[in-house]
């Protein structure tokens, strides 16, 4: 009992481990403690931030309503005078060339009825048609036929022939014009048919004449002289 006892006594006291249960990790432990993370605190007062600008506004000019409505009604004015203009030139222009062409034609007309009238007759109207021949023209041709006893020779000329003649213009055309002694050349191309007193038609023969007419001041317009064209017969 004193042996086991002093056995006992000699040996060494183990002491038991103090950890948690559960398995052993195989990392050291971190037996250290972490430090307890400091703020550094800045004694100087937080900066204000800055204030925002507003844009400065810009003082609204007041429109001049009067000055502007004389603007526009200067401008319309002369919008609507420009437009008037242009019509008027442009309808002054369409009546001078109608006016132009309404001119020529007389010329061409007057130079066709002088030729009718100077080749168209009939045993009943020799006088009315020599007249009338006569009455329509001027200048050369006027003095020719008023000169001595002309005007009774042709009529006594065409009694003699006991026929009548009848003219057809076919072509007519206007060549010039000369507005300095308003004189215009047209050229005309005719048919003279002859029928004697048996009614029997003679062959019909061509002519071509060159016809000047003459414009007086008033528009009047009137046979001024007969020629025969280069070529002509």
């Amino acid at each position: 009992m004193t042996e086991r006892t002093a056995l006992d006594s000699s040996r060494p006291v183990r002491r038991r481990a103090s950890r948690p249960a559960g398995p052993v990790s195989s990392e050291p432990l971190d037996t250290t403690t972490p430090a307890p993370e400091v703020r550094a605190e800045s004694t100087s007062p937080a900066p204000r931030p800055a204030p925002k600008l507003k844009p400065a506004r810009v003082a609204r000019r007041r429109p001049h309503r009067r000055l502007v409505a004389i603007v526009a009604a200067v401008v319309l004015a002369v919008g609507t005078a420009v437009v008037g203009g242009l019509t008027y030139v442009l309808v002054d222009q369409q009546r001078t060339y109608e006016a132009a062409q309404e001119r020529d034609q007389r010329f061409v007309d007057t130079a066709k009825q002088t030729v009718v009238n100077m080749f168209s007759y009939t045993q009943d109207t020799i006088d009315e048609s020599v007249n009338r021949f006569i009455d329509g023209t001027s200048g050369p041709l006027r003095d020719m036929m008023s000169q001595g006893n002309n005007a009774d020779n042709l009529k006594a000329l065409f009694r003699d022939t006991q026929a009548s003649s009848e003219a057809v213009v076919n072509g007519a055309a206007l060549e010039k014009i000369d507005e300095i002694a308003k004189n215009a050349s047209v050229l005309i191309s005719v048919w003279v048919t002859v029928t004697d007193i048996d009614g029997v038609n003679a062959p019909t023969k061509p002519y071509r004449l060159r016809v000047i007419v003459h414009e007086d001041d008033n528009g009047h317009m009137t046979g001024y002289d007969l020629k025969y064209p280069d070529g002509g017969n």
